[in-house]
């Protein structure tokens, strides 16, 4: 691998990887599969997650907040979806968000290294603002 291999922004290949992770993280979140977003989090406890209304640092914590979060009202249409790579191995994806029946617009961006057992997200942030006019 030469070194404009290493740092390529957006090579087709690892784009669509991380397309099917992130489709695959989606669809967990909106269906509650609580097993897929555990798998999909690094099992660290370096994983931090900034919620809506919660700071969770490392695996262990995230992985309670999905437990024990209610399983109604999760559906929501995503809006403006970026996914940058960097190499082959690091990539962000951020994208907005409309809960279905809510106004406010949300936020979400996340971070995905490619590990030994694959894409898995090392830190994650999910905001909330009121809806514009």
């Amino acid at each position: 691998m030469t070194a404009a291999n290493a740092t390529a922004i957006n090579a087709a290949t690892v784009v669509a990887e991380v397309q099917a992770a992130f489709a695959r993280y989606e669809d967990a979140l909106v269906n509650n599969r609580v097993e897929v977003l555990d798998e999909l989090f690094w099992r660290s406890p370096h994983t931090v997650r900034y919620g809506a209304a919660e700071n969770l640092y490392g695996y262990d914590a995230i992985a309670a907040f999905r437990a024990a979060r209610p399983s109604a009202g999760l559906a929501r249409a995503l809006m403006h979806t970026v996914i940058t790579t960097y190499g082959q191995d690091c990539a962000t994806a951020m994208t907005e968000f409309r809960r279905h029946g809510s106004t406010a617009v949300g936020r979400q961006s996340q971070t995905w290294v490619r590990m030994p057992e694959g894409w898995r997200v090392v830190a994650a942030h999910v905001s909330l603002i009121p809806a514009t006019a």
